[in-house]
């Protein structure tokens, strides 16, 4: 099933209001219990210059924060415990529904959508790409190592193309949207996501309470934020340069575990980034399993609120 999209360009980027009914088809019904902060002050993540460098550091992705599938996997199984629940794969492959010919995973990671669309679409012909070999090494080929704002393919080649969750970690984001553009179909399909600027904020808010608890400061640093540079706010302006018709289909959530463990794979899996958060990192996390027991002792769950996001272009 394909969301409708409404009629005419908003600063040539047309932002629907019809996503939340859209991503509903794909959810079950989810509770909505009060929000139970660790503190009354909402944290602030906003990373740094040098941050968003290490952030985008090419040999950084490739050798430690995507050698593998360790980390990307220690996040996506998070989503476990979220409600409702989202079926990514299934909601993009029904936004290709209407495609053939070639579509190009930029930035795959460990296959998760490759997967999907091999198992149910086999007449397309799906490519992964990531600048990561070592995360490349159990998706399904065919695969390429290959820099998102360099793409390895000629104009107009491609009949869609993914980037999903993965903008936020290239140098020149505008770059690769126009590389985007340039390997697709005039009449293609470019689906990208990535999360609100205050998703997870209670993870935030986690870290930096353990943070302070093991600085014995009042305050602890912020963790790095990876999807700041683009988020679901800025993603819709970002694409537009290039598409004069983005899509955007909200998917909020919560998430309710009754195990730190989950939550602290999610913050373990940051580690690549441990030079960066001006604390120290495995101390830190010992602290914040302790914290995250502490809440569950008492409410019987750990809550963290959600909101990512699709955007779906169309030139």
């Amino acid at each position: 099933m394909v969301p409708a999209r409404s009629q005419g360009p908003v600063n040539r980027c047309q932002v629907s209001n019809e996503a939340r009914t859209s991503a509903s088809m794909f959810a079950m019904p989810a509770p909505t219990p009060p929000l139970r902060p660790l503190s009354g002050a909402e944290p602030v993540t906003s990373n740094t210059a040098q941050q968003d460098a290490a952030i985008t550091d090419r040999d950084r992705l490739a050798h430690s924060a995507y050698a593998d599938s360790q980390h990307l996997a220690a996040r996506q199984s998070l989503y476990r415990w979220q409600q409702p629940q989202y079926d990514l794969p299934g909601m993009i492959t029904a936004e290709l529904e209407r495609v053939r010919g070639t579509v190009l995973d930029i930035g795959c990671g460990n296959g998760r959508f490759v997967t999907r669309l091999h198992q149910q679409r086999p007449d397309l012909r799906v490519i992964g790409t990531d600048i990561s070999a070592g995360i490349l090494a159990d998706v399904p080929r065919p695969v390429a190592v290959a820099d998102a704002q360099v793409l390895p393919f000629s104009d107009d080649s491609a009949d869609a193309a993914l980037a999903l969750h993965m903008l936020y970690h290239v140098p020149d984001i505008p770059v690769s949207v126009a590389e985007l553009a340039r390997v697709v179909k005039s009449d293609g399909l470019v689906i990208a996501s990535t999360n609100g600027r205050h998703d997870k904020r209670e993870l935030d808010l986690l870290w930096s309470r353990a943070a302070a608890d093991v600085l014995g400061v009042a305050e602890g640093p912020s963790r790095v934020s990876l999807s700041a540079r683009f988020s679901l706010e800025l993603a819709p302006a970002l694409l537009g340069a290039a598409f004069s018709d983005v899509h955007v289909i909200e998917l909020p959530g919560a998430i309710e575990t009754p195990d730190p463990g989950p939550v602290v794979a999610h913050l373990a899996s940051y580690e690549a980034w441990a030079d960066q958060l001006g604390v120290p990192f495995r101390p830190t996390l010992v602290r914040a399993e302790e914290l995250v027991t502490q809440e569950i002792a008492k409410h019987g769950t750990f809550r963290i609120t959600c909101l990512g996001g699709i955007l779906v272009c169309r030139r």
